[in-house]
């Protein structure tokens, strides 16, 4: 039997729980696969990134577990320490 959504018509916008996620490996010259709607870490440290509209920002000390509310188009390599980190959509 399939599980019961009862979610399934409606439309994900930013303000919804996560429904995906995919894993992160920092790279000074790409792109993601997909913009984020956030992203955690499994170990703390600083995360450097490039944000939706194009700034680079590093994030410092975030903490394991905690969902950041960011949309982020990159990570980059130079700058983060933080380890195990997610995209969520």
């Amino acid at each position: 039997m399939p599980i019961l959504d009862i979610f399934q018509n409606h439309h994900d916008g930013l303000t919804g729980p996560i429904s995906g996620g995919f894993d992160i490996s920092p790279h000074d010259g790409a792109d993601l696969v997909q913009m984020t709607r956030g992203v955690m870490v499994a170990s703390g440290g600083d995360l450097a990134v490039i944000l939706r509209n194009g700034d680079a920002l590093t994030l410092p000390g975030l903490a394991p577990g905690v969902i950041y509310p960011i949309r982020v188009s990159r990570v980059l390599s130079t700058g983060t320490t933080a380890t195990g980190i997610k995209g969520l959509i």
